[in-house]
């Protein structure tokens, strides 16, 4: 029996058909666009995703007639919100977490609630990410769609609705709306009641051990061909979703995803809710695998930064590789749940436009700083003030040097927040990196160095839709347990160690990067309050 992992991600879905043996048996992925009508807006069509997902899961269906599917789980991109009416249909675009809109709501919330509080109850910082923040905004500014929707729903419990028919919420997603109790393991009703939010207009969250949400709708099975009786998993946030595909079910165990974004999700067996933790902007949350937790930081930039300077400042080597007819797509990234895509890279002497670029890089650190704060700075300094810098060039920097030096700087911030996180008592022991960086050799080696840590990549790079396939194998009974379906499905193509040498001279370099954002810090404040 097959069993499916359905991905709905910010800017695109993916479904994948996995076989007993987690071989890939049909796969089909979709794209829709991100909708910012204004600034800081970022909104979707819920509607159009979907009606693209159901293409995405027809096509992936098609493909996998030898082993009809059985069972399915969404991973999902996480804080959206959809209000809907009582047949579960959007009455308006979606709010994605990108969207900022609810700086105010998000400073209502820090003066009514003490962050330190909502932080220890929620596991969430103060951000305009969060789930809260959105519907206090609806509430101000849409009264009609406040007073009208029957339910607020996530991605997952709104896909769920119009599968089975019931709007269940897992409680990995739910902990990343600021409105779940870690320690009662359901909705936190006084921070609901003050923010006058009615829980009942929540999805009720998956119960107890019982995972099994439903079955698929017959309408919609006939839809998409399949005949037979599909059960419907409660899956999960799209990272955590990764993370278990990537195998992170123990402590010590972590993934970075090096997608538009960069992601650590580091495994733990209960939530360190340290103020350094909340100051440096870290979330705590449930993992999807039960009696888990896990601490997610965020690099925003991450591998968008090289793309910034590969389509602004390399257009002579996009050209070239155009001209060679081979794909951008070594590091170019779609998201943070790219993460799932399963390209490899190319086996012969064509190149694309990043093996071009950084073809010429020196081997070692260069002379070069770059602060890749390019929309703002993550974990662990989350400022949004803060910009992008590049610092010792001369007449003699080169393409590949600057090139290099983005990395560089990328994974100088991924070194600081693996500090913070074992500086908390987090256990962190190896990384396993997926994602489009997890295809570059350079760049694996490189974090190995400056993160005096070793890295395993696996041989499956669909993380995330692995992730659910799993769920979704063990809540219909066709595995026993996570672990044995991790045994089964998770193995690695290759282990990366620190060398010595290099990893010295990155220390050495890593100690000036730590004096970079401190000392620009003032300056990009200023450029802000006087952008003129």
């Amino acid at each position: 029996m097959s069993v499916i992992g359905l991905d709905i991600g910010t800017t695109g879905c993916k479904a994948i058909v996995f076989g007993r043996q987690w071989q890939i048996l049909g796969k089909a992925a979709r794209e829709y666009p991100v909708l910012s009508p204004y600034a800081d807006w970022a909104e979707q069509d819920a509607e159009q995703v979907w009606k693209l997902a159901m293409e995405a899961l027809s096509q992936a269906v098609e493909q996998s007639r030898i082993d009809p599917p059985r069972a399915m789980a969404l991973s999902v991109q996480g804080e959206a919100v959809i209000p809907v009416d009582r047949e579960g249909r959007p009455l308006r675009n979606a709010i994605l977490g990108m969207d900022t809109r609810s700086t105010a709501e998000n400073a209502w919330l820090a003066e009514t609630f003490d962050p330190q509080v909502l932080f220890h109850r929620t596991g969430m910082p103060m951000h305009t990410i969060n789930t809260i923040t959105k519907l206090l905004w609806l509430k101000r500014h849409e009264s009609a769609a406040w007073t009208s929707a029957t339910q607020f729903l996530l991605y997952e419990d709104y896909f769920l609705r119009r599968l089975t028919g019931k709007a269940v919420i897992s409680h990995c997603l739910a902990s990343r709306t600021q409105m779940y109790d870690l320690h009662t393991s359901n909705w936190a009703t006084d921070i609901l009641d003050r923010c006058e939010i009615d829980p009942a207009r929540l999805a009720p969250m998956q119960s107890g051990d019982e995972s099994v949400v439903g079955t698929l709708d017959r309408t919609i099975a006939h839809q998409i061909g399949i005949s037979g009786e599909v059960l419907l998993v409660s899956g999960g946030h799209d990272q955590a979703c990764a993370a278990l595909g990537s195998g992170v079910i123990h402590p010590g165990l972590a993934m970075v995803s090096t997608g538009t974004a960069e992601v650590v999700e580091v495994a733990m067996t209960s939530p360190v809710l340290d103020e350094r933790l909340r100051k440096g902007g870290i979330s705590i949350y449930r993992h999807v695998i039960p009696g888990l937790y896990l601490a997610m930081t965020l690099n925003h930039s991450g591998g968008l930064s090289l793309r910034w300077f590969r389509d602004t400042l390399c257009r002579d080597k996009c050209l070239e590789s155009s001209q060679l007819s081979v794909p951008n797509s070594r590091l170019e990234v779609e998201k943070c749940q790219s993460s799932t895509d399963n390209r490899q890279p190319t086996t012969d002497n064509r190149k694309d436009a990043y093996d071009l670029i950084l073809a010429d890089a020196p081997a070692g650190p260069t002379g070069l700083m770059v602060l890749p704060h390019f929309s703002g700075a993550g974990t662990p300094w989350v400022d949004v003030h803060s910009r992008g810098a590049i610092l010792g060039m001369t007449f003699a920097t080169t393409q590949a040097e600057i090139a290099k030096a983005i990395l560089e700087g990328l994974t100088y911030e991924l070194r600081a927040n693996l500090e913070l996180l074992r500086d908390t008592g987090i256990r962190l022991d190896e990384l396993h990196a997926v994602g489009g960086g997890a295809r570059n050799r350079m760049w694996l080696q490189m974090k190995a160095d400056v993160c005096q840590i070793r890295l395993r990549v696996p041989q499956i790079t669909e993380a995330a839709c692995l992730g659910a396939a799993m769920l979704a194998a063990v809540g219909a009974r066709i595995s026993p347990d996570i672990a044995s379906c991790v045994d089964s499905a998770v193995h690695f193509d290759r282990t990366i160690v620190p060398e010595q040498e290099q990893a010295c001279r990155y220390d050495h370099r890593y100690r000036l990067y730590r004096k970079l954002y401190p000392a620009l810090r003032p300056l990009h404040c200023e450029m802000s309050s006087h952008p003129d």
